[in-house]
C-alpha cells in the first residue's frame, strides 16, 4: 500500500478553522485526508509544532529541511519520494497518490442493458430483446 505523508509547518490546530482568519486550503486537506482514511488508504499528516520528531525520523524531510527549512512546508511525501512542496496536494492529486480514482457521474458502471440496434430491436437471430 502506497504510504503517504504530509509534515507541515507549526500549526496551533490542523482544521484551518482556529484563530480569526480560516484556512481553506487546511479545512480541504483535513476533510480529504479524514475520507482517506476512511477508505483505508495508509496517510497521515506531521505538524511541527506537535510531533517534531517525524521531522527527523524520516531521511527525506530531514534533507528537506536541511536544505529548504520549514519555510517550504507544508511537504508531501509518497513512498519516500517528494512529489508537492510549498503547497497542499489537491484532493484530486490525493486520490492519485493513495490509487483512487474519483468517480464521475459519466463514470458509473453500465448495467449490462444494450442499445437498440439500427434493425429496430438488440438485433440477434430473433430481431427482439
Amino acid at each position: 500500500m502506497t504510504a503517504i505523508r504530509i509534515y507541515e509547518p507549526a500549526l496551533c490546530c490542523d482544521t484551518g478553522v482556529c484563530g480569526v482568519d480560516v484556512d481553506q486550503s487546511l479545512v480541504e486537506v483535513t476533510a480529504t485526508v479524514r475520507s482517506l482514511q476512511e477508505l483505508g488508504a495508509d496517510i497521515q499528516r506531521h505538524n511541527l509544532a506537535t510531533d517534531p520528531l517525524a521531522f527527523t525520523t524520516d531521511e527525506t524531510v530531514r534533507a528537506f529541511m536541511h536544505v529548504v527549512g520549514s519555510t517550504g512546508l507544508p511537504l508531501t511525501v509518497v513512498d519516500g519520494v517528494t512529489v508537492v512542496t510549498g503547497a497542499y496536494p489537491s484532493k484530486s492529486q490525493l486520490l492519485a497518490f493513495a490509487g483512487l480514482a474519483a468517480v464521475a457521474p459519466t463514470d458509473r458502471p453500465q448495467l449490462g442493458l444494450t442499445e437498440k440496434s439500427a434493425s429496430g430491436c438488440c438485433g440477434g437471430a430473433t430481431g427482439c430483446c
